[in-house]
């Protein structure tokens, strides 16, 4: 069986080896430079726990098993990453109803270890937090994400498959059977494949629309979720993740620890309309006086700009989070094909489960 698969974040890495690794001749086709440039690039790098999504959602079910295949892959093929935790805080009583209800979820997504802190317990394990209780998930983690993301591309040519750079996909039809993909770039040529898969992140909605028989009712809209990233000069305060109550659209301004324990602070939220990446060094005022909430000591003038990042959702403001997509045969009935859209966090943890949930649709 030889594979075409359009998108080389994490995700797409990930379906590439877990395509090669049964047997099949892989080619992952890359649109950018380097693989890892789009989504992939700009996340928290937080192995997360899986409590906030509802139970039985794709969400679910793709976070917890992703957690527990991407530790292991991480702890067996070197990967940097920690297990240091996170808080999820109720900075006052009238929070407290949104993290009960995410401990719910989280136990009946099955996440391991959650418990729930009155205020003395939570500051006894980090005493510069400012909150009435808060919710302890030993779970959680970081990775750092481009290491991750070459030991994928290292199962995928280990196998024998192939990372295609600068390799834009224009077009794909139905042909004898298979599917006839034209491809752009520096030589630009068609190739026939069996199996077709669109990873393309932030470019899925595009693609599918290039897709000969996808039917414009089955590509979903596609909204763009703006996340801004502040860094944090001078001492850490805190040795675990920080979350607020969640947000629309988004967990809240959070505190994440790269690997050296340095502190950082976002996403927020802002809709746009189109692809931005800059960071508005005048959104510190309102990220100080977000993070306040929980650590009152920060003051503003720590707050560098970092980076952006983009969620491709499926959903926009006022309107429920949508679910992951992953569309194959079963839904469009095009043989060979699937498409992923709306992976958006915890797509990086998922990533491995999800790849799984795309094997076994590809070998119905």
């Amino acid at each position: 069986m030889e594979a075409l698969v359009v998108g080389a974040g994490v995700v797409g890495l990930a379906v590439g080896r877990a395509l090669a690794r049964r047997g099949a001749s892989v080619i992952v086709a890359e649109a950018g430079d380097a693989f890892g440039t789009g989504v992939s690039a700009r996340s928290s790098e937080v192995i997360h726990g899986g409590m906030y999504y509802p139970p039985g959602s794709l969400r679910a079910r793709h976070c917890v098993e992703g957690r527990r295949r991407l530790v292991a892959f991480c702890e067996s093929h070197g990967v940097p990453h920690r297990l240091c935790g996170k808080l999820i805080v109720a900075a006052q009583e009238d929070e407290r109803a949104a993290i009960e209800g995410i401990f719910s979820r989280g136990v009946a997504n099955e996440v391991e270890g959650l418990t729930f802190l009155e205020r003395d317990e939570a500051l006894a394990l980090e005493p510069a937090l400012s909150c009435v209780a808060a919710l302890h998930s030993p779970a959680t983690g970081i990775v750092d994400s481009h290491a991750l993301m070459l030991a994928l591309l290292g199962g995928i040519e280990d196998a024998g498959g192939a990372l295609a750079l600068r390799t834009p996909i224009l077009s794909a039809e139905r042909r004898d059977g298979r599917w006839l993909v034209r491809f752009g770039g520096e030589a630009p040529d068609t190739l026939a494949v069996d199996v077709l898969v669109n990873a393309a992140g932030l470019g899925a909605q595009a693609l599918a629309r290039s897709i000969e028989g996808v039917s414009p009712e089955q590509v979903p809209r596609q909204v763009l979720a703006k996340g801004s990233y502040f860094g944090c000069t001078g001492r850490p305060a805190f040795s675990r993740l920080i979350y607020p109550a969640p947000v629309e659209g988004g967990l809240g301004i959070h505190l994440t620890l790269d690997l050296a324990g340095r502190m950082r602070f976002g996403p927020d939220v802002e809709w746009i309309e189109a692809e931005d990446f800059s960071v508005d060094p005048n959104r510190a005022s309102a990220f100080a006086e977000a993070i306040r909430r929980y650590w009152p000591a920060l003051t503003a003038d720590r707050l560098t700009p970092d980076y952006a990042g983009l969620r491709p959702k499926l959903t926009g403001p006022g309107e429920p989070a949508a679910d992951f997509r992953i569309d194959g045969p079963a839904e469009h009935g095009l043989p060979g094909l699937v498409q992923l859209f709306g992976i958006e966090s915890p797509g990086l943890t998922a990533s491995l489960s999800l790849a799984e949930a795309v094997v076994e649709r590809v070998w119905l």
